[in-house]
């Protein structure tokens, strides 16, 4: 009965937004390390991504990472390597274009691996978004700002609200998104991947 009510306890807790802890960047650094070991040559570049990769900006305490593969199929080629360590696959309809991955297995989630095309549609977006905001300070206090109202609004504290939140998001993210890829982001020219082969 003890292990029921720590599962319910862990699902009902809510999602929250704190400060920006430095800690993020070596975090992400370390489990790349991992991600690295187990994928090897699959990993064609493996990226920070995320709020936590945004220097000052409050956000969930997840450490979002971008694994680029030259191909998808066959998702076990990846999946049952991030199995290994720990990683379990969400299946959803994104899955043609960025398999999900999350661990530990229950919430709260202290990693997540979103899988992607190298030099596809969605690698480019991502980090467009990503190198945007690290650029111009205004628009990330603008996207926390939003965060800290959608979780406020809404109290996300299971999977669908938490989807909820995710999908409330999708105005200002698209948004920053024109402006950025219109502007030639991502900077890969200045900054490079966060971890390469």
């Amino acid at each position: 009965m003890k292990d029921v009510k720590f599962v319910i306890e862990i699902m009902c807790q809510e999602l929250q937004i704190v400060p920006y802890d430095p800690a993020w960047p070596s975090e992400f650094e370390a489990e790349a390390v991992r991600i690295r070991k187990a994928l090897g040559y699959l990993a064609v570049r493996i990226d920070h991504h995320g709020s936590t990769s945004i220097p000052g900006l409050a956000a969930k305490p997840i450490i979002d990472i971008q694994v680029s593969v030259e191909s998808l199929q066959p998702m076990s080629a990846y999946r049952e390597p991030l199995c290994s360590i720990g990683y379990v696959h969400v299946p959803h309809a994104d899955d043609s274009f960025c398999p999900f991955f999350h661990r530990p297995s229950h919430w709260p989630h202290t990693h997540h691996v979103h899988v992607v095309k190298a030099g596809g549609d969605e690698e480019r977006r991502t980090l467009a978004f990503r190198d945007y905001l690290r650029d111009h300070s205004d628009q990330a206090r603008q996207y926390e700002e939003l965060k800290r109202n959608i979780v406020a609004r809404l109290n996300p504290t299971d999977r669908e609200s938490r989807e909820a939140y995710a999908c409330a998001k999708t105005g200002f993210v698209e948004r920053i998104l024109a402006i950025a890829l219109s502007a030639d982001y991502p900077r890969e020219s200045q900054q490079g991947p966060d971890v390469n082969r």
